[in-house]
């Protein structure tokens, strides 16, 4: 599977000087913009060179044989250069055109003949109708199409991170790439499944278990073989979020057409997810919006929330939202609250604690109750950024967070861009509404609670002051 990611030498079949050409999009983003630093070749049919990469007018001609082929020429030739790259011995293949089981019978016919060469000759091969592979970490690329400019490529790749995603749609796979570059965490790999005719998210998943990825996100518009994905996922270590389109009649028909293959019985695929710790995303934001709850915060290891706000309408907005979600508004033992009045400007010592204009060390002391408190599982701080020295708290409170091994999902109730400022700026998880900052500690309770169900933690973690944390999902994998 690393040759997908990491070839030490590559052949875009299809990439040509002709105008608008899309392989040679892929050239130039590998030798002006990545400088991949191994061989890059290309096949056309005048074996013209391509910004610079040699080129050929066979793969039989390429002095050596190349790691990995990239295929993207119109879909009735596919068949033909999948021959001459199983003669060449090339073992990994990339097939970006489209135009194959999703498109009809002829198409069907032809991903049938491609799968057969393959599986007789040891090939693997990831799409077809596919964007391919990214690697932050190796800087390779070979998205078709992308402009460099229009996209937050060279950030992205100068900043790597621990999120993966293996991703059906190319559109979906640059939304989130560009969307988590305004959070908090990086990009380790993209991969653009297509069809999947080989290569599916069962097989990525089993992959990313030892690499430097921390969570998985997956956009699927269809199930083909649910078995293997519920068994990769109950497996992982790494928390697996899954969007899956599908849900409604008129959804199954727009997959169809799309990336070819029935999007499969929704509620059946909600109740293997259930069962296997999948985290079954909402929207295709939580996408992006989610992972930083596993990477910036301990897991909620019980339902039991206890809320701070310097602004009341929002402890009762988000009351609701934790009831909702299946959490509970937690009451505060006498001792706690009696902690909680010496503090001083607390208009409310009960669940919602409400503050009025007060000093630092004010938000400070309830950030500690709160998180000592032995009925607190979790806390949600609904502070609005009324003074600068909230920040200062808020970067105070990732600490406590970590010391008593308790969460925060973070809101601040400002403008969204400005939330987003202060999170980019000081790395500071801040969610951009109450609804996603009540949604983060749902899904990490249940991640958790799925955890114990399979028995890859122990119990009593709690008690010990244990936990998944970023350091020992890493290093449990």
């Amino acid at each position: 599977m690393e040759k997908f990611f990491d070839p030490k030498s590559v052949v875009v079949i299809g990439a040509s000087n002709t105008a608008f050409n899309l392989g040679a999009t892929i050239c130039n983003m590998l030798k002006d913009y990545l400088q991949y630093k191994g061989a890059v070749y290309t096949v056309n049919s005048k074996g013209e060179t391509v910004n610079g990469c040699a080129g050929y007018s066979s793969v039989m001609d390429i002095p050596e044989i190349p790691e990995l082929a990239v295929i993207i020429v119109a879909a009735k030739n596919v068949p033909r250069i999948i021959r001459d790259c199983a003669q060449k011995g090339i073992k990994r293949i990339i097939i970006e055109s489209a135009g194959f089981s999703e498109g009809g019978k002829t198409g069907k016919e032809m991903q049938r003949e491609i799968d057969d060469i393959a599986k007789a000759n040891s090939i693997r091969i990831m799409g077809p109708n596919c964007l391919g592979t990214l690697d932050t970490r190796t800087k390779f690329c070979c998205f078709y199409g992308v402009n460099p400019s229009l996209v937050e490529m060279r950030q992205i790749f100068e900043t790597p991170g621990t999120m993966s995603y293996i991703i059906q749609s190319g559109g979906i796979a640059v939304l989130v790439m560009e969307s988590l570059y305004y959070d908090l965490v990086g990009i380790n790999k993209v991969v653009s499944i297509g069809n999947k005719s080989d290569v599916d998210e069962a097989d990525l998943i089993n992959y990313f278990q030892n690499d430097e990825t921390q969570v998985i996100g997956i956009y699927l518009e269809n199930v083909d073989k649910g078995r293997k994905l519920m068994e990769a996922a109950q497996k992982s270590r790494k928390p697996v979020l899954i969007y899956k389109v599908g849900r409604t009649q008129e959804g199954v028909m727009a997959a169809m057409s799309h990336t070819a293959g029935m999007a499969n019985n929704d509620l059946i695929f909600e109740n293997a997810c259930r069962q296997a710790g999948i985290i079954r995303l909402q929207s295709i934001d939580e996408l992006h919006s989610l992972p930083k709850m596993f990477t910036e915060m301990p897991l909620l290891k019980g339902k039991r929330v206890a809320m701070f706000t310097n602004s009341g309408a929002f402890g009762s907005i988000s009351a609701d939202l934790l009831v909702e979600a299946g959490l509970q508004v937690v009451r505060l033992k006498p001792q706690t609250q009696e902690k909680l009045q010496k503090a001083g400007q607390v208009f409310n010592i009960k669940n919602p604690v409400d503050i009025g204009p007060a000093p630092p060390q004010t938000y400070l002391d309830i950030f500690e109750i709160l998180l000592s408190a032995d009925e607190v599982d979790g806390l949600l701080p609904l502070l609005s950024v009324w003074q600068t020295f909230v920040i200062d708290t808020l970067l105070e409170l990732l600490k406590m967070c970590k010391h008593y091994n308790k969460p925060a999902a973070i809101y601040t109730p400002n403008a969204v861009a400005k939330s987003i400022a202060i999170r980019a700026k000081h790395r500071i998880p801040i969610f951009e509404s109450p609804e996603q900052a009540v949604r983060a500690l749902s899904v990490s309770n249940f991640y958790y609670e799925s955890l114990r169900k399979r028995n890859l933690i122990s119990s009593g973690l709690s008690e010990d002051n244990e936990g998944i944390s970023r350091s020992e999902t890493k290093a449990a994998s």
